[in-house]
């Protein structure tokens, strides 16, 4: 029976080794120093790639993830992560939902018993939840209050509990709306017991799994909730993108607008501070938000799709 790679980051990781050893000549010393790994962990991957079928005349995998893309765009990036799922992107829908199953499928891999799990509410990280199976028993934090979306039946309490389900672990969770009218509603609301509660958590948090949106109609969720006023202020700005709330000029600068000020979630230096944010991008017309959020230095990991793939990186 052939050996099966564990998951969609040891997918890449082999694929990127393999390719390193088997199509550009580089010793396993200079693969090791590369990757930061050690010459055994680099000879078990070439091992592993052999045994299971990923190496034969090219590297290529029968499956999901689109193995030379995510090590284009990993390895572009800086990423520590980063997954290329390759799928038709015909329907917003369907792609959300292989999205969300790639995703799941990743953070099970990569959260361990000493991580500390953010998430921030998305239709595709709503998506991911659906699809979770086990993980390792940690604590999960709500980054971000919520908005209500006549289409879309889950809250970002439901969210974060249904990864809590999946994790075990206790999760800290609030209701609060995403945007209020006025700063000092804001203020007032992070000081209930709940919220702060949450809050205090954030410093510990080790990894995230966040979206994002373009600051356009119907391309992010905080555009369709916030008032008229707010939104062409914010193009004034040059706001382009937003994570979870933080603001992204294009080249992936913060932008602090008075908006920020009447929100009930996570900052952007909270956000730098965690050291894994995974970002779930689809659709085409978000790329130059895709592009600001992985040059703001913010993201470390990636799970997308092979047309947003390829053209992040011919905008790159």
């Amino acid at each position: 029976m052939p050996t099966q790679l564990a998951g969609p980051a040891s997918l890449v990781l082999s694929a990127s080794v393999a390719r390193r050893y088997y199509l550009d000549g580089r010793s396993k010393v200079e693969i090791a120093e590369e990757f930061g790994l050690s010459r055994f962990k680099v000879a078990r991957l070439i091992e592993v790639a052999r045994a299971s079928g990923l190496v034969r005349i090219e590297i290529g995998h029968r499956g999901l993830i689109d193995v030379d893309l995510s090590a284009r765009v990993r390895s572009r990036f800086g990423l520590e992560h980063a997954v290329v799922v390759d799928t038709r992107d015909d329907d917003a829908e369907s792609v959300r939902k292989h999205l969300g199953q790639v995703a799941a499928e990743l953070l099970a891999e990569v959260v361990g018993p000493e991580d500390v799990l953010g998430v921030a509410w998305s239709r595709s990280v709503g998506a991911m939840a659906g699809a979770l199976p086990r993980l390792a028993a940690v604590p999960v934090v709500q980054l971000t209050g919520a908005i209500s979306m006549p289409e879309d039946d889950a809250s970002s309490m439901d969210v974060v509990r249904d990864v809590a389900r999946a994790a075990g672990g206790p999760a800290y969770v609030f209701y609060a709306p995403f945007t209020v009218p006025d700063a000092a509603t804001a203020r007032a609301l992070r000081r209930q017991r709940e919220v702060a509660l949450a809050f205090e958590q954030l410093p510990r948090v080790t990894k995230a799994v966040v979206g994002v949106g373009l600051w356009a109609p119907g391309q992010s969720t905080l555009f369709d909730a916030a008032g008229d006023a707010d939104r062409r202020a914010l193009r004034r700005l040059g706001v382009c993108a937003e994570v979870s709330g933080v603001f992204l000029a294009a080249d992936g600068g913060p932008l602090r607008p008075e908006l920020s000020e009447r929100l009930i979630g996570i900052d952007v230096e909270q956000m730098r501070a965690i050291a894994e944010v995974v970002v779930i991008a689809y659709g085409l017309a978000k790329l130059p938000a895709a592009c600001a959020a992985l040059h703001s230095g913010l993201v470390g990991g990636l799970v997308t799709h092979t047309s947003l793939a390829e053209a992040i990186l011919d905008a790159s």
